[in-house]
């Protein structure tokens, strides 16, 4: 007969965002004339930039006519959007990433829920505490979880590393050695950054440790205090031990349009059972071109224009859009009496609910007809907070503040 992957009844309930859409879709059933306002999911809500939309166009064209047709490309990504990425997202900021270290992909979700289907099942995983559900849930399906334990909320197997009030959500080093470590700044749920100096302990820790870091920088683009990195490899020793991914959804507004990518330098190392080591760039290569036939042409020649001048000075545009959005729900949770973290650097704004989460969702949702994220689908340490998004239109995000207003 055939068999199922034990390791899939472990994840508990069902995920997270999953809940969200099953208890807005009953709220819209028993309440058809109430509009929502939705500020829960990461999903933007603002068109391409016209630098994408033309360029988009203009390779449309080209998949139209026979002798500039293209079929399958480079599973790593074309060598245009490759070594554009490199040299602006990178080099520009004096990060050594060369081009053939990047690989394009149709997602940082899927990039950072596969990458670690390379590594053993048995090595010990730190995961911070309260985190994008991907990571976690990724690690149970590979089976290196534990079981779960239903009176501390937490598997077994993990280590994880708690992020609260007292250390602003940017979690301590572990007290053990731990193989692959989780860490995500701008920080999502709850939009906190990390400084250089923040990194680089976790750097040096990765090296003593021959650990390897998985850094999520989806949100980097949002950073614009200039004493903060947008890169892990701005901090000195990292190439050796941090993979990193990056995403067009939130900067460019690619969240239907897919495309990411990821960096592996060559430096990076993982060890076999005798301790010899192996390139996880190669590693990395040969599951990436077993795996996957490559982000369309189109999609990557749009991408590339994010990186013209006239593309640029739209990003800009689009992402202080959403900043602006941040800062005024920020302004006005905090006049309303409520602890607030991000907002800055971040579009995404943390709130102390002082209740439990998942209450504080359905008031909102139910007295409000506003959707946010319960802090308690991230993880144990969540639990008390809820996550407000800043992607949606400025009118919306005023009138979802009035809203709530009224009701708190």
């Amino acid at each position: 007969m055939i068999k199922i992957n034990e390791n899939y009844q472990k994840l508990q309930a069902s995920y997270l965002f999953s809940n969200i859409a099953k208890r807005v879709n009953a709220f819209q059933q028993a309440n058809p004339d109430k509009p929502l306002i939705k500020l829960g999911i990461g999903d933007v809500t603002r068109a391409l930039p016209d630098a994408c939309v033309k360029a988009f166009h203009l390779a449309v064209d080209e998949m139209a006519q026979d002798v500039t047709f293209r079929g399958y490309g480079p599973e790593q990504g074309y060598d245009f959007l490759r070594e554009a990425i490199a040299r602006h997202d990178f080099q520009a900021r004096g990060a050594r990433v060369e081009a053939d270290e990047v690989f394009v992909s149709d997602g940082a979700k899927c990039d950072s829920g596969n990458f670690q289907e390379i590594f053993s099942t048995d090595i010990i995983v730190a995961i911070p505490d309260p985190v994008y559900p991907v990571y976690v849930d990724t690690n149970v399906m590979a089976g290196r979880s534990g079981a779960w334990n239903a009176e501390q909320g937490r598997y077994e197997g993990l280590v994880y590393l708690d992020g609260n009030r007292d250390n602003g959500f940017i979690p301590d080093l572990p007290d053990r050695p731990v193989d692959l470590i989780y860490l995500c700044f701008p920080n999502n749920p709850a939009g906190s950054t990390a400084t250089r100096e923040q990194l680089k302990l976790w750097v040096d820790y990765a090296r003593a440790n021959k650990s390897l870091i998985l850094f999520d920088a989806a949100y980097e683009a949002f950073v614009q205090d200039e004493n903060l990195p947008r890169s892990i490899y701005e901090v000195e020793g990292a190439r050796e031990v941090a993979i990193e991914f990056r995403s067009f959804s939130k900067t460019a507004g690619f969240t239907g349009t897919r495309c990411a990518f990821t960096v592996v330098p060559k430096e990076c190392m993982a060890y076999t059972e005798v301790g010899e080591p192996v390139s996880v760039h190669a590693l990395w290569n040969r599951r990436h071109t077993t795996k996957f036939n490559s982000v369309s042409y189109p999609v990557q020649r749009a991408a590339e224009a994010v990186y013209s001048a006239e593309g640029q000075a739209q990003v800009k545009e689009l992402v202080g859009y959403y900043l602006s959005n941040a800062k005024y729900i920020r302004e006005k949770m905090e006049a309303l009496g409520y602890d607030c973290i991000g907002g800055v650097n971040s579009p995404y704004i943390w709130i102390d609910s002082k209740c439990d989460s998942w209450e504080f969702f359905d008031r909102l949702l139910n007295e409000a007809a506003v959707v946010c994220t319960p802090g308690a689908g991230f993880g144990k340490c969540g639990e008390g907070y809820i996550r407000i998004s800043a992607f949606n239109s400025f009118d919306k995000v005023v009138e979802a503040m009035e809203r709530i207003g009224r009701i708190l």
